[in-house]
């Protein structure tokens, strides 16, 4: 009995992950499919109608059986295919090409260049505005010594600079540590281990070189698989948008850079490609700590609960729901504030985290990290948009 033949990847279309954003132009539908690590600068743009034939690229059905599902012509079924695959849409030599060039480009820069960050300023000078006057207009939380860690939001500065404030005002007057280890999460990445990154940031204030001492450690510790997901870091914003904030207090401080995976969701083994799960890499990263020596501050990027109707959910927010909300946040940050790793994260376990708080990891990992002998809730709050649509919460928390 001979064996199947290989398909080639654009007989089988397989889509890489995208963020589909919906257009109206004309009066017509169209939905432009982009690629959150922008391995391509163009953005494909299709009509509404196309996205019945995308969702089968799924890599499980040829070309001619997706054109049966949709009853439509294999021509245009193929041409849809090779448009995607033109631009790094579709897993394949095509997309496998972009990211060798676009990995290659960010080693030899040695940081990943400005995005989320932008939006505070377009220069130095305009985001230290800022942040001084969002510093001027929030109170001293008078913790009577500099945090080891905090927690911050990587809400968007507009909604989020409250708590941004609240939590750096803490590291002001602070002496510069010798590094600060920022743990942040995987919003868009394909990584679903620990995703540590071997290159510095950039933000309009300045560029935070990679710790190479501290992240050497960890690579010899743990093999490839600790940073073969790190172009993850390029679409992700909850690491970069704290860097203004950082270089207002220490300067452009060294980093050790890592996206936490969700404690409570499992990990998927890739082709024996052994992930770096939360615990071990804690252990490890302590070592690499001791080992180098000096002094390290922590930093939990971290946004709490996502609910609306834009999060899945079927009603849009009403106060009940924000009061509902809250009362749920504030018993979770409850067990945060024990700094019990294990209490905090058996909580959330417990209650099958029902608000979708997205940094549990980050959060875990921090008290197990700095080990406080107290933390601090500093502030809380909700960002609700106008039509209820969506409610996050953040809050801002030191650890002494």
């Amino acid at each position: 009995m001979s064996a199947e033949p290989t398909l080639d990847h654009l007989q089988r279309p397989h889509l890489r992950r995208i963020q589909p954003l919906g257009l109206n132009k004309d009066g017509q539908q169209f939905v432009a499919l982009r690629d959150p690590t922008m391995l391509c600068e163009q953005t494909v743009v299709v009509p509404a109608a196309a996205m019945r034939i995308v969702q089968y690229f799924r890599g499980e059905h040829t070309v001619d059986q997706i054109a049966q599902q949709v009853g439509g012509s294999a021509q245009q079924v193929s041409a849809l295919a090779k448009r995607l695959d033109e631009v790094g849409l579709l897993w394949g030599p095509t997309s496998e090409e972009m990211e060798l060039r676009l990995k290659k480009k960010i080693l030899d820069r040695g940081s990943f260049p400005i995005k989320a960050s932008a939006s505070m300023g377009k220069t130095e000078a305009e985001c230290r505005q800022a942040m001084q006057g969002w510093f001027d207009e929030t109170d001293d939380p008078e913790l009577g010594a500099a945090p080891v860690g905090i927690v911050a939001p990587h809400l968007d500065y507009q909604r989020g600079w409250p708590n941004y404030a609240a939590a750096y005002h803490g590291w002001r007057e602070a002496s510069a540590p010798d590094r600060v280890v920022i743990l942040g999460t995987n919003h868009f990445g394909l990584g679903d281990g620990v995703v540590l990154t071997e290159c510095g940031f950039e933000s309009p204030v300045g560029r935070c070189p990679a710790d190479t001492a501290v992240i050497k450690l960890l690579v010899d510790r743990f093999g490839p698989p600790v940073v073969i997901d790190q172009l993850d870091h390029v679409a992700e914003h909850s690491i970069e948008l704290q860097l203004p904030w950082l270089q207002q207090c220490f300067g452009n401080v060294p980093v050790v850079a890592a996206l936490i995976p969700d404690p409570l969701a499992a990990m998927i083994e890739d082709e024996g490609t052994h992930r770096i799960a939360l615990q071990p890499f804690v252990e490890g990263l302590r070592a690499a700590l001791d080992e180098v020596g000096g002094t390290t501050f922590f930093i939990a990027s971290s946004d709490l609960s996502h609910v609306g109707p834009q999060f899945g959910e079927p009603r849009p927010i009403d106060q009940q729901r924000r009061t509902d909300v809250e009362r749920h946040d504030r018993d979770m940050m409850g067990k945060f504030l024990t700094g019990d790793a294990e209490e905090f994260l058996g909580a959330a376990r417990w209650n099958n985290n029902p608000t979708r708080w997205c940094s549990l990891g980050s959060m875990a990992a921090i008290l197990m990290l700095a080990q406080p002998k107290q933390v601090e809730l500093i502030d809380y709050r909700q960002a609700v948009d106008e039509k209820g649509m969506a409610l996050i919460s953040s809050a801002a928390m030191a650890l002494l």
